[in-house]
């Protein structure tokens, strides 16, 4: 140690413990980097909420279908108690009506207090209005039964606000304030000449 300086000493070992320290962390981060224990659980929670927020879209956007098409149906066959006159010769009026048409439907739909039943009579099919009763963003509940008579043209409308749960990237199935979808079913038809 005899041409080495105190000083000279002291700067040689900060740099070796510098050294050391530097190829501790490589080596510990190396090690970090191969070790792969609890990688599939951070794959998982990366991919999970995405995949859960996809799968609960699908599953309310087939519900949304499945109702619309219950509602289609029992909208079909309603409308032929008004075109075959049942309706008219026994004397319904639009609360009877409803509940024919709440007796086809069930399970789905709270029948008393959300569906709405308009029955309506019209001089042509060119005059049956064509859009949504929708007017900024609320359903227009103004609803009438006229079910006509032999010969008459008449539409059946039935309609239901359906709650939206899931709006995924900014897919939203909504069209009404408040989170809903009308659910509109249109059956337009000819009376029978019944007696």
């Amino acid at each position: 140690m005899a041409g080495i300086s105190p000083n000279e000493l002291h700067t040689s070992r900060h740099r070796l413990r510098g050294l050391l320290r530097r190829i501790v962390r490589l080596r510990t981060a190396r090690r970090l980097g191969r070790n792969e224990d609890g990688a599939a659980a951070v794959e998982f929670a990366m991919v999970a909420a995405p995949f859960l927020a996809l799968v609960f879209a699908i599953m309310e956007t087939a519900l949304v279908f499945f109702a619309g098409q219950a509602l289609e149906t029992a909208a079909a066959d309603s409308a032929r108690l008004i075109m075959t006159g049942q309706a008219q010769t026994k004397g319904f009026n639009q609360s009877k009506f409803k509940e024919e048409v709440c007796g086809k439907i069930y399970g789905l739909f709270d029948c008393a207090g959300g569906l709405y039943v308009d029955v309506k009579k019209y001089n042509s099919f060119a005059s049956i209005p064509v859009d949504k009763p929708i007017n900024n963003g609320n359903m227009n509940t103004a609803t009438g039964y006229d079910p006509g008579g032999p010969g008459d043209i008449v539409v059946v409308r039935l309609m239901y606000q359906w709650p939206v749960y899931v709006s995924l990237l900014g897919l939203n199935l909504s069209d009404l304030n408040g989170g809903k979808r009308l659910l509109l079913s249109t059956v337009a038809f000819r009376n029978e000449p019944y007696q």
